[in-house]
């Protein structure tokens, strides 16, 4: 090959790399990088995924340290009942309504719902 070929053959490829290989580059380049945000943000395991499993997080976590202060209360209220008499006896007057000799239990009538204008 004669250098003037080849001189012609180099400024060939790099004026069709400048033009419009460099362009087709650039866009496929920039089309792959918002195809990878978008996917980021509103894919499966995206931003906004991952900002609702936070909250769901965050919720669950309240529920349980309720649930845990409601276990450790009724944990309390059966230590209570299996060693002070006390409890023992204002449980069965609550719920079974017992008395002690000469007691009498008065019950009243329930209260009227208020009438619905």
């Amino acid at each position: 090959m004669s250098l003037v070929s080849r001189v012609r053959l180099e400024r060939w490829y790099g004026q069709a790399l400048d033009g419009g290989w460099r362009k087709v580059a650039t866009g496929a380049a920039a089309l792959l990088a918002l195809m990878m945000g978008y996917h980021v943000i509103f894919g499966q395991n995206g931003l906004t995924a991952y900002q609702q499993k936070r909250v769901e997080y965050h919720r669950l976590q309240g529920e349980m340290r309720q649930l845990q202060q409601e276990n450790d209360q009724m944990k309390a209220h059966v230590g209570r009942l299996q060693s002070d008499p006390n409890a023992i006896e204002h449980q069965a007057r609550e719920e079974l309504h017992y008395t002690r000799p000469g007691e009498v239990i008065y019950t009243m009538p329930a209260a009227p719902a208020p009438a619905a204008k």
